[in-house]
């Protein structure tokens, strides 16, 4: 199965995993006089057809009013449907398919970026999407963001495979990334060191052996912290830098991947999303989102290592830049840590044989 729309069969599977909690869920909602008619779908057409009606405007990002067409049902009960069964998708498969990583598994996830991206002691890349919607009722500006159109943002950390590990939606289109991941749980929760990430190690060829914590990655937007590496600004560059923020991007580009890969599925995220609601909203982003690891275990096509072949190695006597014999310890600022990885990337061991060619001209 290519990389394409969501086919029946993975429909199919998406229901297997639903089996039990959709019809309970569906069931409670019997309640409620207007949702009886997502409830008397489930029981007419079957749970495959009743994703498809919810799917394909994640697919597809038609409007309801089309599909109400293509399906002969009320523009209100697709809209119905989408909602309610985003909730359910979101409900019954974030535990299995976007749980968070324990220690174990933050340690994996380092390894792999290590092994396809040569970053040690990475685990994770960390962005903010804004996600075009259609104005939310009494919102005013709040959601205008600084590309003239209404935005949710969706803040999103990914592993080294292109598979979402956090997210976060509903932050107003007009803050920065930065603002965001100030006031995000994400922050908070990595602060105060409740995801379990691995005690800090020295890097891999590293030869002072000094210990370097754990880190995600992030653009010049999010600020720099001994948890979150993110690149030197442009203003103050040189070789060193350069080659530090080639090594840095290699990264963090992942988590670029992964909202095109999950955009490129759910045509949904190209807005806007038609819904007014912003809880409404937020699940269809966040079924999307765990709907897109869904389907890169199910294909099961991680990415593979990739190394240039036409790269020049290491020795430019016209741009080498010698190492610094520098040291860490556990009450380094951020700075220094962030000088540290850029002086360890310099090193025979710790560099790779293109970075030259690519970061410096």
């Amino acid at each position: 199965m290519g990389y394409g729309k969501m086919d029946m069969v993975e429909m199919g599977l998406v229901v297997v995993e639903m089996n039990i909690a959709v019809p309970k869920r569906f069931l409670r909602w019997r309640s409620n006089h207007f949702l009886q008619i997502p409830y008397l779908l489930f029981v007419l057409v079957g749970l495959v057809n009743f994703l498809k009606v919810h799917l394909m405007p994640l697919c597809t990002g038609g409007t309801f009013a089309s599909l109400a067409v293509y399906f002969a049902r009320g523009e209100s009960t697709v809209g119905g449907i989408v909602s309610d069964t985003s909730k359910v998708i979101w409900e019954v498969l974030k535990d299995k398919y976007m749980q968070v990583p324990n220690r174990e598994q933050w340690t994996a996830i380092a390894q792999r970026f290590e092994t396809l991206w040569n970053l040690p002691n990475c685990i994770g890349a960390i962005d903010g999407k804004h996600i075009r919607i259609e104005k939310f009722a009494n919102s005013g500006s709040s959601n205008l963001n600084y590309k003239s159109y209404h935005s949710t943002v969706l803040l999103a950390c990914c592993d080294a495979d292109g598979l979402f590990t956090m997210i976060e939606t509903g932050y107003a289109g007009r803050n920065s990334d930065g603002g965001i991941f100030r006031a995000s749980a994400m922050k908070y929760w990595i602060h105060r060191g409740e995801l379990d990430i691995p005690t800090p190690s020295p890097l891999t060829y590293d030869d002072n052996y000094s210990s370097f914590p754990y880190y995600f990655v992030a653009d010049e937007a999010f600020p720099l912290s001994r948890y979150l590496m993110r690149p030197y600004p442009q203003r103050v560059l040189d070789n060193v830098k350069r080659i530090y923020n080639y090594r840095i991007s290699r990264a963090r580009k992942t988590v670029e991947c992964t909202f095109g890969m999950v955009c490129e599925k759910f045509a949904v995220l190209n807005g806007p999303i038609r819904i007014r609601e912003p809880e409404n909203a937020n699940f269809v982003i966040k079924a999307a989102c765990v709907l897109h690891n869904y389907v890169r275990k199910l294909e099961g096509l991680p990415y593979v290592s990739t190394y240039p072949q036409d790269c020049e190695p290491n020795d430019h006597i016209d741009v080498r830049t010698t190492t610094q014999n520098m040291t860490i310890n556990e009450t380094s600022s951020p700075a220094a840590l962030r000088n540290y990885l850029a002086n360890y990337f310099l090193t025979p061991r710790g560099s790779v044989p293109w970075q030259w060619k690519f970061a410096i001209n």
